[in-house]
């Protein structure tokens, strides 16, 4: 189907000659005088939507409805949006809808519309990519990215280039095409990975990274292939000096963006205040320069497309200037004006196609299924080889051979521009929507992170002796999290004898960036990003080991990940570092009247997942109201009538509250510190839901720590909710810090009636109602679980 604005799409390529007669109205009626005009005109010879504006609109909506419709029968087998979107064309077509019996009024003159809207956003999507991508990864990237990275792109198409030269012997239009269409069914899409290994969710998983880096290095040399092989088809039809001029104008070309352009960018970054947003005048400048990139890039002979793409390549990712593009432009372009462009390409597909299908389609055809075979056997091999386990080799293999929205509108405007012809066209928008739609279901059965905490075994505080170096990993998420940690871990009294191996971990939110990033701030080792994060974090946990010299020892990591993905950072570390307990900051702050400070929905999503998913023990610490006003500082040690740190148990039973024992035991060591141990007790047996097992485990951690501390005793039988809450609010003023067990979805006669007024299940009921306005809480809360034990 042949697009009403093709002819401004030129590459210059010789392709299938094709006569075509289109006819269209001049000048266009666009704005239409209005339903109510138009219903009172007499002859009726005018419709609505003989108007472009109100028949742009309706074929708008209908896309979109359709759209949903198709993605929500289809997204309970896996398969993703674009494949809805590709259908959806595909089913408004004239292969199914006659032009005069359309829902969407089907003519030339209306996909001209819609196909410059759509090729619009494409432009704009591959403007994006550009921005997210980062090129110093490509020079940082471990040898096995690299390997794959370059061998399935060049192993591919040696293959295809040799399968479609035994098929057809005519060396002419092998000469001026094939080289050019090898390298498009050979090459690797970094922007279509991205999206895929996004939408299943493992974008910063280890085969996530290793699929990202390997998709970079080989998208940027399926870019240089491709302007290669055009300077080649050049040199071919009109010499060598023609194409010397191509080159020369290329790096021309380049030498701007890299050498004028970027220092231009980076000159508004600079002059943006540190965590600041990048002024209007800034960001619409480059706006302004990337609409213009497209001329630019006919000027300077380059293929149209890749002018916003290179431009993209030369703003510098993350904030200020490429997260404000990301944010302000993604969701209109990726919610908006790319749909319409898959279903614009849809709507090019026609079944007639194949039944003039020739020869030389058929070998184009088997060409680019060899190469797809072939890529698939490269990136098998290489993991292979380099002793991954087969389900993750077959993962990543999926991923590599996956096609999607760049792929199609690569064949769209190639079909529209003749250099593939309609049935080419046809044959390989098959293929695509097989590949998209196969590649997620298998890539999501054959990779599952969280399979490498199933075997991870007895991480706890409990079984982590007094005498041995205790793990822990922290997470900071603003800068007030910083001094409650340090606070409490002061409160801690670490020493030499009873030491801490420490992880901070500071998390950002991945933001005008594709690839996710993992920074170890150690002197010794370089780090995979030269830019400057995390550094108030690193000064003041630096300071505080100083402060501790001997009995603590710091490292500090930045995980720069989508918030959805931050928990396979935190539970990948642990993993790592041998962790037996993660401590989280909880989502809200209060000031000292009750009023809430901040809320962060996407921190408590987090925990939710950190709890579920975690290798080992989790805490959840929730701020006193006390040190929130002002800088948020407090000595850990001061109180109002004495110089001791009083600690709380909250002690009902079951193994979430044996592992909050046995944190208090362990910060209990030291003489400034005083522990209370409140053991709640049911009035009457009826209803009490813990084992015989549970009890002899209960008792026997109450002995030992009754043989390691000296702590007071309380024991408080109560019939029920209501007499646990009074109870509490009677001693709780006489503590800096309270430490109860999580006992999710566990109600027992101490806790009966207050499950219904639990706002906060990721801190159990107990935690929630100390946390809760009733209690004028001038203490901190620490939540602690006990690691999950799973099975396959």
């Amino acid at each position: 189907m042949a697009n009403g604005n093709s002819s401004s799409y030129t590459t210059g390529m010789e392709g299938t000659k094709r006569s075509e007669e289109i006819c269209l109205k001049f000048p266009p009626n666009v704005i239409s005088p209005g339903l109510a005009a138009l219903l009172a005109q007499k002859d009726k010879h005018e419709k609505l939507m003989d108007y472009s504006g109100p028949r742009l609109h309706f074929q708008m909506v209908v896309i979109f409805v359709l759209t949903q419709i198709i993605h929500s029968l289809l997204k309970k087998l896996g398969l993703p949006l674009f494949i809805s979107q590709l259908l959806a064309g595909i089913l408004l077509s004239p292969m199914v809808f006659s032009d005069q019996h359309s829902l969407v009024n089907i003519s030339e003159e209306s996909v001209a519309v819609l196909g410059t809207v759509g090729a619009f956003g494409f432009v704009f999507f591959l403007f994006l990519s550009g921005v997210k991508m980062d090129l110093s990864l490509t020079v940082k990237s471990g040898k096995k990215a690299i390997c794959i990275g370059l061998l399935t792109v060049v192993v591919p198409l040696v293959s295809c280039m040799t399968t479609i030269k035994l098929l057809h012997e005519e060396g002419n239009e092998f000469s001026n095409k094939t080289f050019f269409l090898a390298v498009t069914y050979s090459g690797t899409s970094f922007p279509v990975i991205h999206c895929l290994l996004s939408d299943l969710k493992i974008l910063n998983s280890e085969l996530g990274r290793l699929g990202l880096s390997a998709a970079l290095i080989g998208d940027m040399l399926t870019l240089f292939l491709t302007v290669f092989s055009l300077w080649v088809k050049t040199g071919f039809e009109k010499g060598r000096k023609e194409a010397l001029i191509d080159f020369g104008l290329a790096m021309l070309f380049i030498v701007i963006v890299v050498f004028v352009l970027r220092p231009a960018m980076k000159w508004m970054v600079k002059r943006t205040p540190e965590a600041g947003q990048i002024k209007d005048i800034c960001f619409y400048l480059v706006i302004l320069a990337f609409m213009m990139s497209p001329r630019f890039t006919d000027l300077f002979r380059i293929y149209f497309l890749y002018g916003p793409f290179i431009f993209g390549l030369a703003v510098p990712d993350g904030p200020p200037l490429g997260s404000a593009l990301v944010e302000k432009l993604d969701p209109v372009i990726s919610g908006l004006f790319l749909p319409i462009f898959a279903t614009t390409c849809g709507l090019r597909f026609d079944l007639s196609y194949f039944k003039n299908s020739n020869l030389f389609a058929y070998h184009q055809v088997l060409g680019a299924m060899v190469a797809l075979i072939i890529k698939f056997g490269v990136s098998l091999l290489v993991p292979l080889l380099c002793k991954m386990p087969t389900r993750d080799s077959l993962a990543l293999a999926f991923i590599m051979i996956s096609k999607g929205i760049v792929e199609m509108g690569s064949y769209s405007i190639m079909n529209d521009n003749r250099v593939i012809s309609e049935d080419i066209f046809a044959h390989m928008t098959i293929v695509i929507i097989l590949v998209a739609s196969i590649v997620p279901i298998l890539v999501k059965r054959l990779y599952d992170p969280s399979r490498k905490y199933l075997c991870f075994q007895k991480r706890t505080i409990m079984n982590s002796r007094l005498n041995q170096e205790l793990r822990l990993i922290v997470c900071v998420h603003v800068p007030g999290n910083v001094n409650s940690i340090i606070n409490q871990l002061n409160a801690s009294c670490p020493t030499r004898e009873s030491s801490i191996a420490l992880d901070v971990l500071h998390l950002i939110k991945l933001s005008g960036q594709a690839t996710p990033l993992f920074i170890t701030h150690d002197k010794q080792k370089k780090t995979l990003s030269s830019k400057s994060y995390s550094e108030n974090v690193v000064v003041a946990f630096e300071q505080f080991e100083r402060d501790n010299w001997g009995a603590v020892s710091v490292t500090v990591f930045t995980a720069v990940s989508p918030p959805n993905l931050m928990y396979e950072d935190i539970c990948n570390l642990a993993m790592d570092r041998l962790t037996s307990c993660i401590l989280l900051p909880f989502h809200r702050r209060w000031y000292i009247d009750g009023s809430i400070e901040s809320e962060d929905q996407t921190v408590r999503t987090l925990n939710f997942n950190i709890l579920e998913k975690a290798p080992c023990s989790v805490g959840i610490l929730v701020e006193g109201r006390r040190n929130l006003k002002g800088s948020g500082i407090r000595d850990p040690l001061s109180s109002d009538n004495s110089s001791f740190y009083n600690i709380a148990v909250i002690f009902l039973g079951g193994q979430d509250d044996r592992e909050a024992l046995a944190l208090a035991k362990r910060i209990s060591q030291d003489k400034s510190v005083r522990l209370t141990v409140i053991h709640l007790k049911a009035a009457n047996s009826l209803g009490v839901i813990l084992t015989e097992n549970d009890r002899m485990l209960d008792s026997a951690v109450l002995n030992d720590v009754k043989q390691s501390v000296c702590f007071t005793y309380i024991e408080e039988h109560v019939n029920d909710g209501p007499e646990t809450s009074n109870f509490l609010q009677s001693i709780v003023e006489d503590y800096q810090l309270i430490i109860v067990g999580r006992r999710y979805k566990t109600e027992d006669p101490q806790t009966l009636g207050l499950q219904e007024w639990c706002e906060f299940q990721e801190i159990g009921i107990i935690g929630d109602l100390l946390s809760s306005a009733d209690f004028i809480r001038n203490y901190s809360l620490l939540i602690v679980q006990q690691q999950q034990q799973r099975t396959v």
